[in-house]
This record gives C-alpha cells, structure tokens and sequence, in this order.
C-alpha cells in the first residue's frame, strides 16, 4: 500500500511539470542591495532575489566571487546597475548576456538626466539612486525587465511597481520638505567620495567629496588640505563618513581643521554605496534614504521629525 501510494503520488506530480515550474518564484540575482530591494518590491512573492552585494560593501571595487558566478548562471534574471558602477565585473555581464537574461537596470535613465564623470569623458556619474526622482526610472526598469522574463505575471508587477513608486513620490516631498529648514548657509554636504552629486542638484546643497565619483580615485594630500582651508574659511561644523568607505580622509579633514584652530565633527554615517544592515529598516531603499535625507538636515541645523518621515529609523536624531 505504501509502495502504490508513493507510485501514484510520483505520477500525479510528473504529470504537472509544467504548472509545477510555472509557479516556481523567478531566481533573481541584484548586484546591489538598492536593486535587490527594488526587485523584492516589485516582484513580492513571484521573486526569489539574492543580493550580491550586502551592507558595507563598495560596488566600485567589488570583483564577482565564484559563489556569484554560480549564482548568476542559475538565474532566470540577473539585474545589475551599470554606468560603470560595477567597474570590476562590466565585461563579466557583458559575456554573461550572451547566455542569459541580464538588464543594466540604470542605463534606460535619459543621459540629459545624468551627470558627467570626473574622471571619464565618456561616462556618468552612477549614484542615481540619490534621489527617489531618478530612482524610480530604475523601478519602473526593474518592472519592465521582471515583466519581460514572466509576462504572464505583467499585471502583479505593475501594480506593486505603481505603489513602491507612490512611496517614492512620499519620499521625496519628505526630502523636500525638511532639506528646504537648512539654513542656507550651512548647505555644504563634506563626505569621503562624491556620491551625493545628484542630491546636491536636487536640493541645493553645495557637494564636497573627498575622493572622486569611484572609490578607485586618490584622496591626495592637495585635495585634503583644500578641504581643510574651505571648512575654516566657511565655518562649516559638520562633515559625514559613509558606511562603504574608510573614514581615514574624513577623520584628516577634522584633525586638519582642529590644527587650525576650528572645531568640526562627524555629523553621522550616511549610506552611500551600500544600505542599512539586513532586516532593518535602513536596509531597505526608503530606509536608507530616510536616514540621509534626515541625519544631514538635523546636522546641518534643519529641523526634522526624531525618527524620520514614519518614525521608524533605528535610532532617534
């Protein structure tokens, strides 16, 4: 009996393969934690999505490990950001394109849209993921690639994309909002590497990057030293590490400055490259912008709700 029941049970599944796949959630694999969120918003429960990428990590520098190479050969979509962010695997996608599904996720972004690259003519400034304006061209690429790849699903996709994109749209009017209560004179955002290019644009902040767009430039002393006589010379008090890049720069810019008689000091870590940690609220896409848009205003001297837009960063401001 136990024997007919396990035969009948066999039959009764090989004889639905394809029902079986069909409702198998699609592999995704994301290059980085921005994207990998976007596609779980976007494809909710019809996705399995793995980051490559995790908290801390500078995609600049990062090179695919063999794990990764497995993992992506296996997937059924494999979504990364382009606009040389991924410098060190670009020609990698490229072959693996030939093989497989892979989408550059930004480089549907109009290029009047983008900024030039310091250090490459013919490239863009990849940190698009600043501001939810530009975002949410990438979400709306992330649902046309899903889309592509399981149309039979279109409409799921559509529909999760229209509300992740509502709470962009949130998003920035929050950023608007409390931004617009820095003083004028204090918007001056002083960082490791110049990822906050797009942020500056959009809310009238004045960027001042240590290294360039890539991690990969040099912080050379004549640039430090530069640093150090624009904060004593404007009196700015509050410069900012980020959570994928060393702060030794940073940290030569405050002790610079205290040689000089002025006092500054780090007005917090901000998520640049990288998000929150995994299963926090910073460690997905509105949470990581959240915890920018409201750690630089409460250090520059605006004035914000203590927890963020919804009261849910981790710790108050």
């Amino acid at each position: 009996m136990i024997r007919r029941g396990f035969l009948a049970a066999l039959a009764l599944t090989c004889s639905l393969p394809l029902a079986a796949w069909a409702e198998a959630p699609l592999r995704v694999v994301a290059t980085t934690g921005m994207i990998a969120d976007a596609a779980r918003q976007v494809g909710g429960d019809l996705v399995e999505v793995t980051g490559l990428m995790g908290p801390g990590i500078d995609p600049h520098a990062y090179r695919q490990t063999r794990s990764d190479i497995v993992a992506m050969t296996r997937a059924d979509l494999v979504l990364w950001h382009g606009l040389y962010l991924e410098a060190q695997m670009e020609s990698f996608f490229h072959d693996l394109g030939r093989k497989r599904q892979v989408v550059a996720v930004a480089e549907g972004i109009e290029p009047s849209r983008l900024r030039a690259h310091d250090d490459y003519a013919d490239k863009f400034d990849p940190h698009v993921w600043m501001t939810p304006d530009l975002w949410r061209e990438v979400v709306a690429e992330v649902a046309r690639a899903l889309t592509e790849t399981r149309p039979e699903a279109a409409e799921t996709f559509a529909a999760n994309a229209a509300r992740h994109i509502a709470d962009l749209d949130r998003l920035s009017g929050y950023a608007e909002t409390v931004l617009a209560t820095v003083p004028e004179g204090n918007r001056a955002l002083v960082t490791a590497h110049d990822a906050f290019g797009y942020f500056g644009q959009a809310y009238g902040f004045e960027v001042l990057g240590v290294q360039g767009i890539s991690t990969q430039s040099e912080a050379g002393l004549n640039r430090i030293a530069e640093l150090v006589d624009t904060l004593v010379s404007r009196k700015i008090t509050a410069v900012f590490v980020e959570s994928s890049v060393s702060d030794r720069s940073v940290r030569a810019l405050i002790e610079g400055a205290a040689a000089q008689g002025h006092q500054v000091q780090v007005g917090g870590e901000l998520y640049s490259d990288a998000m929150g940690p995994d299963g926090s609220y910073e460690g997905t896409y509105l949470g990581m912008l959240d915890h920018n848009i409201t750690t630089i205003a409460a250090a520059l001297g605006g004035q914000v709700p203590p927890r963020g837009m919804d009261g849910k960063l981790s710790a108050g401001l």
